[in-house]
């Protein structure tokens, strides 16, 4: 390998580092008209995430329940709350809280719910099947 090759190499190893990982998938939620709430369905392979978006008030609460339908790994599958703006830094992360909350909302905007899969399932590109039960209030 040429010193050129190796350096070009490792610049794109750095670029990449500094690229933010953005969701495979991003789908904006909307209630039915009278509706607080709706089901999400979904599926994740590997160490992909899912972004569910969705606009909120401060003051208001959110509930989410995620619960794993099938997987042919461990269901290792979890959830986490963005607030407006962030850059991953999560309001909440049900890895260690819990697949279930409901979460006192702190500023107007659009909140993020990003579905990801942990360990063995995220390492060996396992496929699990889950529900979202969310709402506003």
């Amino acid at each position: 390998m040429s010193r050129r090759t190796a350096v070009f190499g490792a610049f794109l190893g750095l670029v990449t580092l500094a690229t933010p990982l953005l969701a495979q998938s991003t789908s904006d939620v909307r209630f039915e008209a009278g509706n607080y709430g709706t089901m999400v369905n979904g599926a994740i392979i590997g160490d992909e995430y899912i972004d569910y978006r969705l606009g909120a008030k401060a003051g208001q609460e959110m509930f989410v329940e995620l619960n794993v339908t099938d997987s042919n790994g461990n269901g290792s599958v979890f959830f986490n709350i963005l607030p407006p703006g962030s850059d991953g830094l999560a309001i909440y992360n049900s890895s260690m809280d819990g697949n279930s909350v409901t979460q006192a909302l702190p500023t107007d905007g659009t909140y993020t719910i990003r579905v990801y899969q942990m360990g063995n399932d995220s390492d060996t590109g396992k496929t699990s099947g889950f529900t979202i039960d969310l709402s506003i209030q």
